[in-house]
């Protein structure tokens, strides 16, 4: 089951050392890195999880969360196992952070993994549940078979990535949603393993350098980083740095893993949040994990027109034009639009992937 990985290289002292993250785990025989699927078997790095996967699930694209990136329309989506990051807070904590490659049940090549897509009338493929970067190989090949099929693709990630791999690794995408945790490498570090940087060169690189659609999701943690000066830093990196259009959902957190003695997020929190995103200038702010239809609407960055109006994942109205422009100002709305007859709705559908030709 194993398969050959990139990114990596040998060290003078024998040991191996993977390029694909910032942790640049090094290994000596036999040991995995701290995403626990990739592995030092020999003298080469292999992926222990490609063409295994933890489910598949077909899911309105809303679910990302991405509202500018072919609205309406649904999406297959499927994860692995493992993570490089150690979120304390995280809510597929029995996926990223599973240590039983038995769980991985369903067994897809990408050939069939696209043709289900396609089958089941799906405008994209989505890797979310846990890191698509960690299982970059298997991510890209079903990216290709996806493309040559005329389907879209989404990485739901946390932008943990080195600038080593983030090249090769995006040229196949057509989506991200980056999970920008917190905006503080505190919060990183003693939440998270990890650092906030390179995840902020991540966006700066995807925004600046690329053609992937990006939006940004930012959960909420009641007293960790819900503060009005943390929110007020964030909201005017992503209008300098991004630009006032990138689309920004704060979340609600739900106790769950190791962060179980907090409260739930107070839907109030995320409308506190969206209204310091919206004064320090962003157009597209949105709330989720709530029934909120005035923060899951989208406005016309113009005129103000809505122009789709949501209640968590379902489309209530939609009145963007074809070409993607508002119907009273003829503004372009940022993001990749297509037209279609009726909304996929809040459904999420398990599915079984097509086997054989």
């Amino acid at each position: 089951m194993n398969h050959p990985a990139r990114y990596w290289h040998r060290l003078d002292d024998g040991r191996i050392q993977c390029d694909l993250c910032p942790r640049y785990c090094k290994l000596h025989a036999d040991q995995r890195g701290a995403c626990f699927v990739r592995m030092r078997e020999g003298d080469a790095m292999v992926l222990t999880t490609y063409g295994r996967s933890s489910g598949f699930c077909i899911d309105p694209i809303e679910k990302k969360p991405l509202n500018h990136f072919l609205p309406g329309t649904s999406v297959l989506s499927f994860g692995t196992a493992g993570c490089n990051l150690a979120c304390k807070f995280c809510q597929n904590w029995d996926i990223s952070k599973s240590r039983d490659m038995d769980r991985l049940m369903d067994q897809a090549s990408p050939d069939e993994i696209a043709r289900t897509a396609a089958d089941l009338d799906c405008a994209s493929v989505a890797f979310t549940y846990n890191d698509p970067v960690i299982f970059a190989e298997y991510a890209i090949d079903v990216a290709q078979a996806c493309h040559a099929r005329g389907l879209k693709t989404v990485a739901v990630t946390a932008g943990y990535i080195t600038e080593a791999a983030r090249g090769d690794f995006y040229a196949h995408m057509d989506a991200a949603n980056v999970d920008l945790k917190g905006f503080t490498d505190d919060f990183y570090v003693q939440l998270c393993g990890a650092h906030l940087q390179p995840v902020l060169d991540t966006l700066v690189w995807l925004h600046h350098e690329t053609d992937v659609w990006v939006e940004i999701t930012t959960l909420l943690i009641p007293g960790r980083n819900d503060s009005d000066t943390e929110l007020q830093a964030l909201s005017r990196w992503v209008r300098d740095e991004l630009g006032d259009e990138v689309p920004l959902h704060f979340t609600a957190f739900h106790p769950d893993f190791k962060l179980t003695d907090l409260p739930a997020t107070p839907p109030a929190t995320l409308s506190r949040a969206r209204r310091i995103a919206l004064d320090a200038g962003l157009h597209h702010v949105y709330t989720g994990n709530v029934h909120d239809s005035t923060g899951g609407t989208t406005c016309c960055a113009g005129c103000g027109t809505r122009l789709i109006v949501r209640d968590w994942y379902t489309i209530l109205e939609y009145r963007l034009q074809d070409d993607g422009t508002c119907p009273d100002c003829g503004r372009p709305l940022a993001g990749r639009f297509r037209h279609f007859d009726t909304p996929f709705g809040p459904r999420r559908i398990p599915v079984a992937i097509h086997r054989g030709t």
